[in-house]
């Protein structure tokens, strides 16, 4: 909004011009968003930023304005600060081709964008100034409130979370995840990590969500992996390998994939913690003569997984969680990491998907202004999917890329396929909780499943990922493809170059690695300890 200046009383004063004085023509695409923003909106995040604008149009010429006011309104004017922080107008402006036809789902997605549209420019929140954010208008990482949110997560819980008692694992999982890439020490869990997880384990060899309960292919996978964080001698050997092997045979179906329990469905979730499963405990790939699945001699675990999961692949170009349904950000997650778990990702990727036709739906997952991801086709922006989407992308990129020796060389053949500047911004903008934690998108509550899959996804975009060289000796043990994983702090371009970087250096997150989504290291250190353990 224009503005002029004029001395009076010795006193410096702004005044604004009404928008009826000033010709359309005139006003600057961002002027004319913050005219749609003042007018628009169901926020209320959003109207507390239009109802101190509007303060100040309608205030008294001869008031000054106090210097918080003034702070608020330039740094909500990027095309004004010429001393502060220029934000990109790809992440202030909405879209300029739109479509003209409305319906219930532009309309959200309308709102979703303008909801994040102050959070997006520096200006929603009032206790914030523009000297809170970076020389590239980027807030700092709220470190030390996300430890303290997360490390609650693992005390007392209200009442009304007994309805989540069947998720008690993935709990575990999600809030020592997040710590662990916050730069805290887990293994000051590993008691209470085992107290609780003991009694989860069922005499079948798998884990339930809660006590008493099934097992569950789900429930297995988040138990192992916050066993694997915690560590140590104790933690570890909980894991009944011989019962678990068993049970996982009677999970494995004729087609090629994986019921996620027994007598439950089939999709590309129990293939992936399977195979999870399978390689980090280092378990044997035969198949027990009790499967169902054995139907010739040589079957294994791995016969007909990658066709099955080829067959996942829909005409949009997505990964569905199983053959005929929905593309879905997770479920491609899924595929590709099992995928690499089965051998190298230049050599899985390229045979058994379409990958520019997958690679067409991944960058569709992503839009400006919010710049964070959509799980599906239509559907709007979610903090998780920063992880979920994502974390497809080190895969797709190290399967083009193919081996390196270091990073850069061979110089990649691609550069990065998404925008990380724009996950960046969309995360320490829009996703970090006031009080600690990080959440969906602005208008929704901070929840450990959202803080652990953020910080993930933060954690692959400032880190450049590469499958490393190797020859034939070093791939000679089973699904050893996924522990030769290279990373870099510096992310190359295609032309060699190194690309900038939009965050401070005190805001980088530790290594999460990109197929177990665990902390670096991790998954190493786990699977030795299970191959120096006596076959059962």
């Amino acid at each position: 909004m224009p503005l002029a200046i004029r001395r009076r009383k010795k006193r410096r004063q702004i005044i604004f011009m009404s928008k009826k004085q000033i010709p359309s023509h005139a006003l600057t695409p961002s002027e004319r968003l913050e005219a749609l923003i003042s007018t628009t909106g169901n926020s209320k995040k959003n109207s507390k930023v239009r109802d101190r604008t509007d303060r100040f149009e309608k205030a008294d010429q001869e008031e000054p304005l106090s210097e918080d006011d003034s702070l608020f309104f330039c740094s909500s004017k990027s095309n004004m600060a010429t001393d502060g922080p220029q934000v990109p107008s790809l992440f202030t402006s909405l879209p300029p081709i739109r479509d003209t036809l409305g319906t219930e789902t532009s309309k959200l997605q309308d709102s979703t964008a303008r909801e994040c549209l102050p959070f997006m420019r520096g200006v929603a929140e009032r206790k914030k100034s523009p000297w809170d954010l970076n020389e590239h208008g980027v807030p700092s990482l709220e470190r030390q409130k996300h430890v303290a949110f997360l490390h609650s997560s693992l005390g007392g819980l209200p009442a009304g979370f007994v309805g989540i008692d069947s998720s008690r694992p993935w709990m575990l999982y999600w809030a020592l995840t997040g710590l662990s890439l916050l730069g805290e020490d887990v293994s000051q869990y590993r008691e209470r990590v085992i107290y609780t997880l003991s009694p989860m384990q069922n005499p079948d060899g798998g884990f339930g969500g809660g006590h008493g309960q099934m097992s569950h292919c789900a429930s297995s996978y988040a138990s192992i992996l916050s066993l694997a964080m915690v560590g140590g001698e104790e933690a570890l050997s909980l894991v009944d390998r011989k019962m678990l092997w068993r049970w996982l045979g009677s999970l494995k179906q004729r087609d090629g994939g994986f019921q996620v329990c027994v007598g439950g469905e089939e999709d590309v979730r129990g293939a992936f913690c399977s195979m999870v499963m399978i390689s980090l405990l280092n378990l044997p790939l035969d198949l027990p003569l009790d499967s169902a699945a054995r139907v010739n001699r040589d079957d294994t675990f791995l016969t007909g997984l990658p066709e099955y999961l080829s067959r996942c692949q829909t005409f949009e170009g997505g990964i569905s969680g199983a053959p005929g349904t929905e593309a879905h950000g997770a479920y491609a997650f899924c595929a590709l990491a099992c995928l690499c778990i089965l051998g190298e990702p230049h050599k899985m990727l390229a045979r058994y998907l379409n990958l520019p036709l997958l690679i067409s739906w991944l960058s569709a997952r992503q839009y400006a202004p919010e710049s964070g991801f959509a799980g599906r086709t239509n559907k709007l922006v979610d903090g998780c999917y920063s992880h979920w989407v994502g974390g497809c992308w080190p895969l797709v990129e190290a399967a083009l890329n193919g081996p390196q020796s270091v990073i850069g060389r061979p110089p990649p053949n691609v550069g990065s396929l998404y925008s990380r500047e724009g996950l960046i911004r969309y995360i320490l903008c829009c996703c970090q909780g006031n009080k600690g934690g990080l959440r969906d998108k602005p208008s929704k509550h901070p929840d450990s499943y959202h803080s652990c899959y953020v910080l993930a996804g933060l954690s692959s975009a400032q880190h450049y990922y590469y499958f490393q060289e190797h020859d034939a000796s070093q791939l000679a043990a089973p699904l050893s493809s996924a522990f030769h994983w290279a990373s870099s702090q510096i992310i190359p371009a295609s032309d060699g170059e190194e690309q900038p970087s939009v965050f401070d250096t005190e805001d980088r997150v530790n290594l999460i690695h990109p197929i177990y989504v665990i902390p670096w290291g991790v998954a190493e250190r786990t699977r030795a300890w299970y191959e120096a353990k006596a076959k059962f």
